[in-house]
């Protein structure tokens, strides 16, 4: 991944934690790693644990940011959530939000969406 596309990841992902929080998530970690891969974003949302991916898009080249969210994608997340819940002895509701941040070509926020329980159980 090329050093770009890195720091706009990091970017979207400051973002999403400042819109999360203002929206009154507490975020309990960043970037939260095991060896099956990595979890942007895991916050509480009053009695329920929100795991978050964080999509960023500059243009739509790519597509938009809720078509970076695949099944396959989806059914990752849903194993590292039950590795964090096992490895943290965590039982709580929890669910897999995406927050979808787009910018124009020029870099210009167009939008950030937070869209809840964007996966269930793929």
């Amino acid at each position: 991944m090329s050093n770009g596309r890195i720091d706009l990841g990091k970017w979207g992902e400051s973002v999403a934690a400042l819109h999360l929080e203002a929206k009154g998530y507490q975020i309990q970690a960043r970037n939260w790693r095991c060896a099956r891969g990595e979890i942007d974003i895991v916050a509480i949302d009053g009695d329920e644990l929100a795991f978050v991916e964080v999509k960023t898009r500059k243009g739509r080249i790519l597509g938009t940011p809720e078509e970076g969210l695949t099944v396959k994608k989806g059914r990752k997340l849903i194993e590292l959530a039950q590795t964090y819940l096992s490895e943290k002895d965590v039982d709580a509701d929890w669910r897999i939000d995406l927050v979808a941040i787009e910018l124009d070509k020029s870099g210009k926020l167009l939008r950030c969406e937070h869209i809840t329980g964007a996966v269930l159980g793929w």
